[in-house]
C-alpha cells in the first residue's frame, strides 16, 4: 500500500506537471480534485496553494513566467532571443506544413521545424526555472531534445533517447497526425528538462549524504581529540566511537584528508 507521504508527493508532482502544460497555471478545482483522495481540509489545501505560488505557479491565473529568473538568467535569455531574431517568424500554418513534410522524410523541412520551436524551448524553460538548474542549461537540454525529436520524425525512428524521451514515429506519417507530432516534440522537451532537474536533485541528495558522513566522523574525532588532548588515529576513532574503520577511512578520503583532529601519519591507519 502506498503511504500517505508518497501519495502526496506523487500528487504534487502531477499537479505541477499539469500546471506547466497550462502555462504555469492551475485552478483551485484541479488542485482539490487531485488531492481529493487524501481528504485534505481547507488549511492543508492552502498550504498546497502557497507551495505552488512559491514555485511560480499561478492559482486561477498565469504567473509571471520570468518572475523566478535571476538577473544573469534574464541577461542570458535576452541574448538567446536576440540570437533568434535573424530567423524567420513561422506561422502556425507554416509549422503545420513543415511538420507534415518532415514526417515524409524532408530534412530541410525538419530544419525549419526545429527553428520554429527554438523560442518555444525558451518559454518552456522559464516554466522550470528556480529549481536548481540554470536557465541556460534548461534551454540547452530542451534544444537537444527538440533536435532528437525532429530527427525521429524525419527518419521515422522510434525508441528512447538518453532516458529523457520516448517517442514512436509509427502512425505519425499522415497529415492528420501533425497534432500528435507536435505533442511528442513538446513532451520530449519537457521530459528532458524534468530529467535534468531530477538528476540534479538526486546528486544534491548524494552530496548531502556524503557531507553528513564526513561531518559525523569529524564530530566524533573532535570529541575524542578534546578528551585525549591530541589528534586521534583512525583506529582509535573507530574503536572509541563505534564507527567502522572503513567508514572513518572513507570520510578521510572524501574530505581530502582534511579532518583536522585525525592523525594522518601512514603508520596510524
Amino acid at each position: 500500500m502506498i503511504s500517505r507521504e508518497v501519495a502526496f508527493a506523487e500528487s504534487l508532482q502531477r499537479i505541477r506537471r499539469i500546471a506547466r502544460e497550462q502555462g504555469n497555471c492551475i485552478s483551485e478545482e484541479q488542485v482539490k480534485e487531485e488531492f481529493f483522495d487524501l481528504e485534505f481540509n481547507d488549511a492543508q489545501l492552502e498550504m498546497v496553494y502557497d507551495y505552488l505560488k512559491k514555485h511560480n505557479v499561478g492559482i486561477g491565473e498565469p504567473a509571471d513566467p520570468e518572475a523566478g529568473l535571476t538577473e544573469e538568467e534574464r541577461d542570458y535569455l535576452q541574448i538567446y532571443l536576440d540570437g533568434l531574431e535573424a530567423l524567420p517568424v513561422y506561422s502556425d500554418g507554416e509549422r503545420r506544413a513543415y511538420t507534415i513534410s518532415a514526417m515524409a522524410g524532408d530534412r530541410l523541412a525538419g530544419q525549419r521545424l526545429t527553428e520554429s520551436y527554438l523560442k518555444d524551448v525558451a518559454d518552456i524553460a522559464k516554466l522550470y526555472s528556480g529549481q536548481g538548474i540554470l536557465l541556460e542549461d534548461l534551454i540547452g537540454e530542451g534544444n537537444v531534445a527538440l533536435a532528437m525529436g525532429v530527427e525521429m520524425l524525419v527518419s521515422g525512428a522510434g525508441g528512447e533517447a538518453d532516458g529523457s524521451m520516448r517517442a514512436s514515429a509509427d502512425g505519425l506519417t499522415e497529415a492528420g497526425k501533425h497534432d500528435e507530432a507536435e505533442g511528442m516534440l513538446v513532451k520530449g522537451i519537457m521530459d528532458a528538462m524534468e530529467a535534468l532537474i531530477r538528476e540534479n536533485t538526486d546528486q544534491e541528495k548524494r552530496d548531502r549524504k556524503v557531507a553528513d558522513k564526513v561531518n559525523k566522523v569529524a564530530d566524533r574525532a573532535r570529541e575524542l581529540a578534546e578528551e585525549l588532548q591530541r589528534k586521534v588515529t583512525p583506529l582509535e576513532l573507530a574503536r572509541e566511537s563505534g564507527l567502522s574503520l572503513d567508514s572513518v577511512q572513507d570520510a578521510m578520503r572524501i574530505s581530502g584528508f582534511q579532518i583536522e583532529d585525525i592523525e594522518y601519519a601512514e603508520d596510524s591507519i
